[in-house]
């Protein structure tokens, strides 16, 4: 994979973890239940610490983070974590694991094609299994709605 489709992977999980960090922190603002809006802060500081890294690897390489992603993504996170959190938490579980679903198949293909970057391997791999984290916790938790 040559260095500017990197680039653009790597602008494109920017964009994701910035649209998650906004997610999951209205969705923590929506819920009632303390121990739902706690996890979900937690969730989006944990997507935040995506974020820096990203943004961190995108420097390092001599660029900048897309500035559409740090406009779009933020808006667009916010809006469907507030619209999601009124949904109620079934639904909002569902459609958060639909989301951490993508992204842990976008970083597997990415990871993929890497290459000898050892560092970026290690980056995108510690991505990926925060997100199957939060998948599982997500799917524990709609798991115990249903029950």
């Amino acid at each position: 994979m040559n260095d500017r489709t990197i680039m653009a992977k790597l602008n494109w999980f920017y964009s994701l973890e910035l649209n998650q960090v906004d997610l999951y922190t209205a969705q923590a603002h929506a819920l009632e239940d303390i121990y739902l809006a706690k996890t979900f802060a937690r969730i989006a500081a944990i997507e935040q610490q995506h974020v820096d890294n990203l943004a961190e690897e995108i420097k390092k390489r001599g660029k900048e983070p897309t500035y559409l992603g740090d406009i779009i993504s933020p808006l667009l996170g916010k809006t469907a974590g507030t619209i999601s959190g009124l949904l109620g938490p079934k639904l909002m579980l569902k459609m958060d694991i639909t989301l951490e679903e993508k992204a842990m198949h976008d970083y597997k293909n990415l990871i993929l094609h890497v290459g000898n970057d050892r560092h970026l391997f290690d980056i995108l791999w510690d991505n990926l299994l925060d997100e199957d984290l939060h998948t599982a916790w997500f799917a524990n938790k709609l798991k115990e709605f249903a029950g």
